[in-house]
């Protein structure tokens, strides 16, 4: 009989691998918050433009960091088997990631004059505008860093990818603040000095990882397998497989959300700069959760890859539950302070307009206790999703994501917001809907897994 212990001696090892891969995931998120926190003392609507301009790129950042997370399991697998093949995973995966980068790089810069097109506040627009032009190149960084983090990350090596992002982070609030307020004899370039220090930052942390596999004696032997890729279709078709699932996971997810800062803009600046505020905080703590689902694809990978369903069971009960105590905790932290988190974004003395700083505070605050709801869901159907990448499950999942998100919550949201007196709290209870239908859908699929599939194998 499976007693507690089983799963909670877990946790310390569960922790470890994890806290530096939610760091690491933490620096995409951190340098959304420097931009808000500093851009939200310029106002209102430079906060909504900045929701508005990072929708596109959330967009596109989860098509090519989704094709990426096939390189994570895959690695694991690898290392399960003993076939010395994940050097093969990392040159392919990554010329899959240059490419997807520049992709997406085209594809934002060339929709961006759609924004003059989607109803949203005018002075909104514009600024977006300006915002867009230079942090849709910072995708080409990003997305061929993730090759690497992702390699790292399967390598069980989940530092490297930390310390990148804590270096990018670093230099990004330091060129945020010359840069948005001009200082040190640069010019004020408000919304715009945010885009420019976030795309240096983010080909500063592209720079620091391959210097760091450079350097490190055990990732070194890994960068000479670039001067003799030796193309090999079936790996790529391994990578993209895998990836292409993955990728429209993560795009029915973003999407589901985005779509929520678009719809907040059909109300208004003022509810959109709220929606941006809770959106914000939630992916903070959403985090937490990915961290341990990267642990996910890792441990189960390897336990997938020797065929050892007992211990891979236990792992990931372990991970599921690790999950749920962490979100409770989140989840009392926003439903107690839920009237002072938005007061970090916004400056109540010299905004533009006062009145909008304190309908954005009270509306925010509405959203942020619905959040603290969701987080026990959110981190949920994360982890889920990580274990069934980590036992390369990943077309069916797609579907009850689709389902979940597209089908249910979407609409929902559409309703409650656009039809109803709720207005933007409408389109989060929407949110709340899709993300249990996700936790509930999803963790149905990992228990079929267990029972009906690994019993057969």
């Amino acid at each position: 009989m499976v007693q507690l212990f089983d799963y909670t001696k877990e946790f310390k090892y569960n922790l470890t691998l994890s806290y530096p891969v939610t760091l690491g995931l933490l620096g995409h998120t951190i340098v959304q918050l420097i931009d808000n926190i500093m851009v939200g003392k310029l106002g209102t609507s430079e906060l909504a433009a900045i929701s508005l301009g990072n929708s596109f790129i959330l967009i596109a950042m989860s098509v090519g960091i989704g094709f990426s997370t096939a390189i994570t399991p895959l690695v694991s697998e690898s290392i399960g088997k003993k076939n010395n093949s994940e050097k093969d995973f990392l040159t392919h995966g990554f010329l899959l990631c240059v490419f997807l980068g520049f992709l997406m790089f085209i594809g934002v810069y060339v929709l961006k004059e759609y924004l003059f097109d989607m109803g949203q506040p005018p002075i909104v627009v514009s600024l977006a505008y300006s915002y867009l032009k230079w942090v849709s190149i910072s995708l080409i960084p990003l997305i061929s860093f993730q090759a690497f983090k992702q390699f790292t990350d399967g390598l069980s090596m989940t530092r490297p990818a930390m310390y990148a992002t804590v270096f990018s982070n670093f230099i990004n609030i330091i060129l945020n603040y010359i840069l948005i307020f001009g200082k040190f004899g640069f010019p004020s370039l408000g919304i715009e000095g945010a885009a420019i220090g976030t795309l240096i930052a983010r080909f500063s942390s592209m720079i620091f990882i391959i210097l760091y596999f450079y350097y490190n004696s055990t990732l070194n032997r890994y960068l000479s397998s670039f001067t003799e890729i030796k193309f090999n279709f079936y790996t790529l078709k391994k990578v993209i497989f895998l990836g292409f699932p993955s990728a429209l996971q993560m795009f029915f997810e973003v999407f589901f959300f985005i779509t929520a800062i678009w719809m907040s803009g059909l109300l208004g600046k003022n509810e959109q700069a709220a929606n941006q505020i809770a959106l914000n905080l939630s992916s903070m703590t959403f985090m937490v959760a990915m961290g341990f689902s990267v642990v996910a694809m890792i441990r189960l990978g390897k336990m997938f890859g020797k065929k050892d369903i007992i211990n891979l069971k236990r792992i990931a009960y372990s991970l599921f539950f690790i999950v749920l105590l962490f979100d409770l905790f989140f989840c009392i932290i926003f439903l107690l302070f839920n009237e002072y988190l938005p007061s970090i974004y916004l400056n109540k003395t010299i905004d533009k307009s006062v009145s909008d700083v304190f309908e954005v505070i009270e509306i925010s605050s509405k959203l942020i206790m619905i959040s603290g709801v969701f987080q026990i869901f959110d981190g949920l159907q994360a982890v889920i999703l990580g274990a069934l990448r980590g036992i390369q499950d990943v077309v069916i999942p797609t579907l009850l994501i689709f389902i979940a998100y597209i089908l249910v919550g979407l609409p929902v949201s559409f309703y409650l917001g656009i039809n109803t007196p709720l207005g933007v709290v409408g389109i989060w209870i929407g949110l709340l809907i899709g993300l249990l239908s996700s936790s509930i859908f999803l963790l149905l699929r990992f228990r079929y897994d267990l029972n009906f599939i690994f019993k057969k194998g």
